[in-house]
């Protein structure tokens, strides 16, 4: 079924600056307190949102999967959406945060070799998808985010996001998100036409 979207399944800017700052004082404050759970999530979010990992793709990282050198920062995804592998580029802000994420995985006494999971559950194995999804829900809820939104908007958002910043590169989105055809990503382009909001703003007043 082709993807079907609406302005609704976006997060606005300010949705996700409030949405960032919350899991970061969560984060923060767990670190004072020696508690795990709210360090990982506010690193999952932050990958969501900074580089719209699908929740498989995020739940499946490995230590080894980052690339986080200055000028050349990537999440490599080994096994995206039909078994396809992809490089993802990431920003500073995010690159920094990852490795402060490993740093603090290291004081942790949590692994970090190269085939290490990126973020565990409380009982050391690998996370399961509803566990972020409802991590998700809990962390927009106390952000005051309105109930439509999943984890998988994070997604959305970040295509959104990326699409205006790259002045309307859909080339660029496709690559970024591992669409294997460029009509997937055309979804983004015919939501947030830049045509509709010149017309929209251009009625009289």
């Amino acid at each position: 079924m082709p993807l079907q979207l609406t302005q609704e399944d976006f997060l606005t800017p300010d949705q996700v600056r409030r949405l960032k700052a919350h899991a970061r004082r969560a984060a923060d404050l767990a670190r004072r307190n020696g508690r795990k759970s709210p360090v990982r999530d506010w690193a999952i979010l932050h990958v969501a949102l900074d580089a719209g990992l699908r929740v498989s793709e995020i739940v499946a990282l490995r230590v080894g999967d980052l690339l986080l050198e200055p000028g050349h920062s990537a999440i490599i995804v080994r096994h995206g959406k039909g078994g396809k592998e992809r490089g993802v580029d990431i920003g500073q802000a995010l690159r920094d945060h990852l490795r402060e994420y490993l740093a603090w995985k290291r004081a942790v006494g949590e692994g970090v070799d190269e085939g290490d999971l990126l973020f565990l559950s409380p009982r050391g194995g690998s996370l399961t998808r509803q566990a972020v999804y409802l991590m998700f829900k809990r962390l927009a809820d106390e952000a005051g985010l309105p109930p439509r939104f999943t984890i998988h908007s994070c997604r959305h958002t970040y295509a959104s996001l990326l699409y205006r910043a790259s002045k309307f590169n859909l080339r660029l989105v496709q690559k970024q998100l591992g669409h294997a055809s460029i009509r997937t990503t055309q979804v983004y382009a015919d939501v947030l036409s830049a045509d509709a909001l010149d017309a929209v703003n251009g009625l009289p007043q």
